[in-house]
């Protein structure tokens, strides 16, 4: 139905939204802690890859390394399509839609099923990607094996983000940390036995990496569906019966809003892997320098990161009830949250960037003195962006709520791809700034992401973006 959001929802039951500042920070907080916290242990999950491939030897890491720079863009382009199923339940909870929540929780798992069957024949054929862009034939066959184990979690790790967004949007953000922080164990577990060989099974070495990934994805899943059958409140929505009769109208409507989120994570992504290509063009020293600053950054970035997902559900009730005060309340406390934790972080990256980067690189080390150098440069430029980097996936994510998300993904490729990606060419490779001339093109990009979104957000009204269709 076509709906203005000039009045609160009606129907039975209190309000979901908030009603006052100190309330929907209360209920934002909440909401939020165990998504960061899940962030963060899914971070480690790649960490403990990481790791583990280095007992085996450098070539091993670098082989890994090459596997997912293409890998990690296709799981991110499903997961963000996927991902709408959070903005469309939150709204359907708003206005109290039982059918609605079930229908897209349904063709979620279709969604999922179809990108699998789209984006696996795309996976399994990397290897041929990386020998027309002319990489190391001894690391592509290595990067095979891995991948061709390790892309049976596309399917469960699809259908896992629909899951995780139904039990987002109702509040049970709990549960996704104790089954995020039971796939670390199982994580461990598995590269222990599969890797090394231990307790009677054969050492597999990158393969069995690669199934340890894929085992961790399908375990989760596993978790996830139990609890939501055994849980009361989730189990009333019966997801599962006439899973198989298609719907049509909402899997569009999935897609219609999905494919934008899929597309913008998916053209951040290639920036920074763009970035990483070209400081290896500089040097090895700058690679390597760039390598550890995006470590410190991308782990400062998972708090936005999660708490960005609960703004996507906590503007979508609001969105859902008709509440235009609560609306507002979620997206300005969801960016004061953020700006006030990055601030932090760009701080200590200011007062301490030679302690920071020494953390990952021995000073002790001669051959680490220039990348040492480097990456405290580099980090200098990461404090600057910090507060850009998380006001862009906030405010991305309160617009999502509103189901926005085409015009978002215009102006994250213009930002990332015409402001950001020259100006880190340019100052790279036609100044003397080089590798810091790269962090300023980044730096650019995601400052004018940011404007461009917190601008769209504050004058949502008056874009209209308030007053579309309630599902």
């Amino acid at each position: 139905m076509n709906a203005s959001i000039d009045a609160p929802a009606s129907g039975a039951g209190l309000s979901l939204s908030s009603h006052s500042w100190g309330g929907e920070f209360r209920a934002l907080f909440s909401l939020a802690w165990p998504l960061i916290v899940s962030q963060l242990a899914r971070s480690a999950l790649f960490t403990t890859d990481v790791i583990v491939l280095g007992r085996l030897g450098a070539q091993y890491v670098a082989a890994g390394a090459l596997a997912n720079a293409l890998f990690i863009c296709i799981q991110l382009f499903g997961i963000g399509m996927v991902g709408a199923v959070a903005p469309m339940v939150a709204q359907a909870r708003g206005a109290r839609d039982t059918r609605s929540v079930r229908r897209t929780v349904r063709q979620g798992i279709w969604l999922a099923v179809i990108l699998t069957i789209v984006l696996f024949p795309i996976a399994w054929n990397i290897g041929p990607i990386y020998r027309w862009m002319g990489q190391d034939p001894e690391l592509i066959a290595l990067a095979e094996t891995f991948i061709h184990a390790a892309i049976w979690l596309l399917l469960p790790a699809f259908v896992f983000v629909a899951l995780q967004s139904f039990l987002s949007a109702h509040g049970a953000t709990r549960a996704i940390l104790l089954i995020t922080l039971g796939g670390v164990a199982v994580n461990l577990l598995a590269n222990y036995v599969l890797v090394f060989g231990n307790w009677g099974f054969p050492a597999l070495g990158i393969m069995g990496s690669g199934l340890s990934t894929a085992t961790v994805n399908f375990v989760m899943l596993v978790f996830a569906i139990i609890y939501v059958q055994t849980h009361r409140r989730f189990r009333r929505y019966h997801i599962w019966y006439k899973l198989l009769t298609p719907d049509w109208a909402r899997l569009w409507e999935l897609v219609r809003i999905g494919g934008p989120i899929g597309l913008m994570l998916l053209a951040e992504v290639a920036l920074f892997t763009t970035a990483s290509l070209l400081q290896g063009w500089l040097g090895e020293a700058e690679l390597a320098a760039h390598s550890v600053t995006l470590t410190i950054a991308s782990l400062a970035f998972m708090v936005p990161l999660g708490l960005s997902q609960a703004t996507t559900v906590r503007v979508g009730i609001a969105f859902g009830e008709r509440n235009p005060g609560g609306i507002r309340r979620a997206g300005w406390t969801a960016l004061a949250m953020t700006l006030a934790f990055m601030s932090c972080t760009s701080i200590a990256f200011f007062l301490a960037p030679h302690q920071i980067v020494a953390l990952f690189l021995n000073p002790a080390m001669a051959e680490n003195v220039q990348p040492l150098a480097f990456a405290a440069s580099f980090l200098l430029i990461a404090a600057m962006f910090q507060l850009f980097d998380g006001t862009q996936v906030t405010m991305a994510a309160a617009l999502r709520g509103l189901s926005d998300t085409n015009m978002p993904l215009i102006v994250a490729l213009v930002g990332y791809w015409a402001i950001g990606f020259p100006i880190a060419y340019y100052f790279g490779f036609h100044s003397e700034l080089r590798g810091v001339g790269i962090w300023i093109g980044l730096a650019s990009g995601l400052a004018a992401v940011s404007i461009v979104l917190t601008a769209r957000f504050a004058l949502r009204e008056q874009l209209g973006l308030t007053a579309r269709a309630v599902v």
